[in-house]
């Protein structure tokens, strides 16, 4: 009986410390007025609103080095690649070739790009594309469709 008792008395002990140190806690988040927070979150606020009016929509701010306009051929792939590899083959090769004509390392393809190779299905991508390849200064090229005018 003694262990018992022993047991209920410090849980007795803990309860009663944490509530005293609960009111402590308290006092120290009320100590901040609700003007400092208005201040705090306004501040947050005013370069998140820039940010989002110096960025267009469509595409991020990316300094141009170079810009191309490409027909990539991509019939080629009609004739070496089975049916069911296709769509795959023609993304690897769109990148491959904007990475030769561009000397670049770093290729991305747009989403605008990936679901026109994809539009038919991965049996039937087109023959040919017409793209824009982007180059920043920093080596990089991302691939956009063609303007068309």
């Amino acid at each position: 009986m003694s262990e018992t008792e022993s047991k209920e008395e410090s849980t007795v002990e803990a309860e009663e410390e944490e509530i005293e140190e609960a009111p402590t806690e308290e006092t120290s988040t009320e100590e901040t007025t609700p003007a400092e927070e208005e201040e705090t979150s306004a501040a947050e606020t005013v370069p998140a609103a820039a940010e989002a009016e110096a960025a267009p929509e469509g595409e991020e701010e990316i300094e141009v080095v170079e810009e191309k306009v490409y027909t990539i051929p991509l019939r080629h792939v009609w004739v070496v690649t089975p049916r069911g590899k296709r769509a795959p083959r023609s993304v690897r090769d769109v990148r491959d070739y904007v990475a030769r004509h561009m000397k670049a390392d770093e290729v991305s393809i747009s989403n605008d790009i990936n679901s026109e190779l994809w539009s038919r299905g991965i049996n039937k991508p087109p023959r040919k594309i017409t793209v824009r390849a982007v180059k920043d200064k920093e080596g990089k090229v991302i691939v956009y469709p063609a303007k068309t005018t």
